[in-house]
């Protein structure tokens, strides 16, 4: 780490000598004084640009999104220096790979719509039940990279995801859309923006169902235990989905809903690694906030209050093995159910009267309530790896659940600072302190100095301290001797330096170099006793990470735009001295849009991910790499009434692949999608 700092210092003098030695023509300067359109809200909690923000971020908006033909928020995911969106065998979910930290669940990064945790507490992801999020409705993404507990809380531990939706200031009328594609895939939407009745208006319902990809999954669990195996045979990826969302605003007021539901969601490589070709899942979610803020509460005082409710069902229908296990002539069948309700309301301040600062309060409290579970299945496991028959599926609610009912409170206060002290220099400076009423309190600083080196030139460098808490899955597991719970745990944690430069050396070119290093400590991990065979969640574990990220946008002419990243990183588990594993060292994404002709578009992407060994213990050769070329042709008529879309996923029909967890259950780990084709037709009444 100190040689890359020693090389970043070089570089910055290197840049700073070539922005004085090299000055650029007026238009140029005047374009880099206004031309630039980026601003972020999630570094600060205010909006600013992304050269000045205390945080290494990314935007997109809908044009980029619908540039690069993504369907769902994965696919734009993906193209985020150093974060890489891998697969859980669990329902194929996303684990969103941030700077090498990688795990099962993904409890790690926080996702926020509309700047409102979707977090569930049960394993502390945002769903088991997850089956992709469309992006039609979808206004901005904001990504941050590193810590942001200092401001967010629980979770925002490697990154924070924000997705903004749609509000009738960014809807003009009502369009109507369709797609359809391989594996079945089709969807349909309708989304209309206006003023009605003194409100303005925004409201969007989509209806969507695939069969999802069928690579061959070449083995699985049954395989290596020698009993009847579905495999080889098919990833089961169906799913039928809806979603919906409201947006109503008048003054100072904004009232949101939003619902998703997903019926008959497959089980992806099968919940225990074993081919479960009739499992299915439903899932639903359904949210609500009310805002209120008012700019000029008092002069210079902007203050807003926010109330929000997210509720959570999870209901499955499984096969764990299937049938011809031993004792089990129709396979063996568990089917967890649970339902959780979570209330949030916070208030916040900003304070802009001061010459030199904007100080930053707020304060909040929110109720997480698993408030329900549900378990039927036709076995007994009182020790690992034994199965008792019950004869028929019977419930075991009230007898011997995987998890009674359990609720948490946490109440927070932070305070932030953004202090300009001299010209070009501002540092923002915060501290958040939550009390949680299962484990006690965590305090969370962050540092950010940023120091506007040239007109053209901006340097960072960022502190931050984060926090993930323990899930109610790893406190409170019974019944369940592979994985019980400990309620004597306490947070993971996770500390991050990071060293970040922007470079604009002409008008029509951007540059980001970012470099970080990070320790994550008490890390939650299930621990297996040698003697008894059962595992127990403990803060058991360490890891150090650091690397760097290099971006370049140049807009080569006005046809013809050019962009990419390069992400390499080294996580090390400090137990074993051995690589975190499952994360690529290596990550390279480059993208070309070209308007070749009036109306019409095209746009090319490549992402090639390298460099992934196993995880600790898992004797695996490495993963292999892969590339995949996707293409996009797009036509928009002169009327602007149409806008056609014809996309190519995985051009070259790579045999991708993403690790299965350890030790290798699934030893030829998941496939992802082949070539996959897409026809997109929308239409603006």
């Amino acid at each position: 780490m100190n040689r890359m700092m020693m090389y970043s210092a070089v570089t910055l003098l290197t840049v700073v000598w070539g922005a004085h030695a090299a000055p650029q023509s007026e238009e140029e300067d005047l374009a880099l004084a206004y031309g630039d359109k980026s601003f972020v809200s999630i570094a600060s909690g205010s909006r600013q640009p992304i050269a000045r923000a205390p945080s290494v971020a990314t935007v997109f908006t809908a044009e980029d999104i619908a540039a690069i033909g993504a369907a769902d928020l994965d696919e734009v995911l993906e193209t985020v220096p150093g974060l890489h969106v891998a697969r859980s065998v669990l329902g194929y979910n996303p684990i969103y790979t941030i700077r090498g930290i990688s795990t099962q669940y993904n409890p790690q990064v926080l996702m926020l719509v509309n700047g409102i945790p979707i977090t569930g507490v049960f394993v502390g992801d945002r769903s088991q039940i997850w089956a992709g999020m469309p992006v039609e409705n979808i206004a901005r993404i904001e990504v941050i990279r590193g810590p942001g507990s200092a401001l967010y809380g629980a979770d925002a531990f490697s990154g924070v995801i924000n997705i903004i939706t749609r509000t009738a200031a960014d809807l003009d009328g009502t369009e109507l859309g369709l797609r359809a594609g391989s594996f079945n895939s089709r969807d349909a939407w309708v989304q209309h923006g206006g003023a009605w009745g003194g409100f303005d208006v925004a409201a969007y319902l989509r209806a969507g169902a695939t069969d999802g990809q069928r690579r061959i999954i070449d083995a699985d669990a049954m395989t290596a235990f020698g009993t009847p195996s579905l495999a080889p045979g098919p990833v089961n990826l169906g799913r039928d989905a809806i979603d919906g969302r409201l947006d109503l605003s008048r003054d100072k007021w904004r009232l949101r809903a939003g619902y998703q539901r997903r019926a008959n969601a497959n089980t992806g490589a099968g919940v225990a690694s074993a081919l479960d070709p009739v499992g299915s899942n439903y899932g639903e979610r359904v949210s609500t906030d009310l805002t209120y803020q008012d700019a000029n509460f008092a002069p210079d005082l902007d203050v807003t209050a926010q109330a929000s409710y997210l509720h959570i069902t999870e209901q499955s229908d499984l096969t764990l093995y299937p049938p011809g296990f031993p004792g089990f002539p129709t396979g063996v069948v568990g089917n967890p159910d649970k339902w959780e309700r979570h209330l949030r309301f916070n208030l916040s301040a900003a304070y802009s009267g001061l010459q030199s600062h904007k100080p930053r309060f707020g304060a909040g409290t929110q109720d997480d309530d698993l408030y329900r579970t549900r378990e039927t299945k036709n076995f007994s496991n009182p020790a690992p790896g034994v199965l008792i028959p019950l004869g028929s599926v019977v419930d075991v609610t009230n007898s011997a659940p995987f998890l009674r009912p359990h609720r948490r409170r946490v109440n927070y206060v932070y305070a932030q600072d953004e202090w300009a002290f001299t010209r070009d220099w501002y540092l923002t400076a915060g501290v958040r302190h939550d009390q949680y009423s299962d484990f006690g309190g965590t305090t969370n600083p962050r540092l950010a100095l940023v120091w506007e080196t040239a007109y053209n030139l901006t340097s960072k460098l960022l502190y931050g301290r984060a926090f993930r808490p323990p899930s109610f899955s790893e406190l409170h597991n019974i019944n369940n001797p592979v994985g019980l719970g400990n309620p004597n745990l306490k947070p993971e944690t996770n500390e991050s330096v990071e060293l970040a430069f922007a470079w604009q050396p002409a008008s029509t070119i951007q540059t980001n170099l970012n470099l970080f290093r990070y320790r994550m400590k008490d890390i939650l991990r299930f621990v297996q006793d040698p003697a008894t065979g059962i595992s127990t969640a403990q803060n058991a574990g360490r890891q150090n990470g650091q690397g760097f990220e290099v971006e370049l946008a140049w807009e080569a002419s006005q046809s013809l735009r050019l962009s990419g990243n390069y992400a390499q990183q080294h996580s090390v588990d400090a137990a074993t001295d051995h690589d975190a594993g499952n994360a690529p060292r290596h990550h390279l994404y480059a993208r070309a849009d070209w308007s070749f002709m009036p109306g019409w578009a095209a746009d090319t992407q490549l992402n090639y991910i390298a460099g992934r060994e196993r995880e600790p213990g898992d004797a695996r050769p490495a993963i292999a790499d892969y590339h995949t070329v996707d293409l996009t042709l797009r036509n928009q008529s002169r009327s602007d009434d149409w806008d056609f879309a014809v996309t190519v996923r995985n051009l070259f029909d790579a045999d991708a692949r993403e690790p299965s967890p350890a030790p290798g259950l699934i030893p030829n780990d998941l496939p992802l999608a082949p070539r996959e084709w897409r026809f997109e037709l929308r239409y603006q009444l």
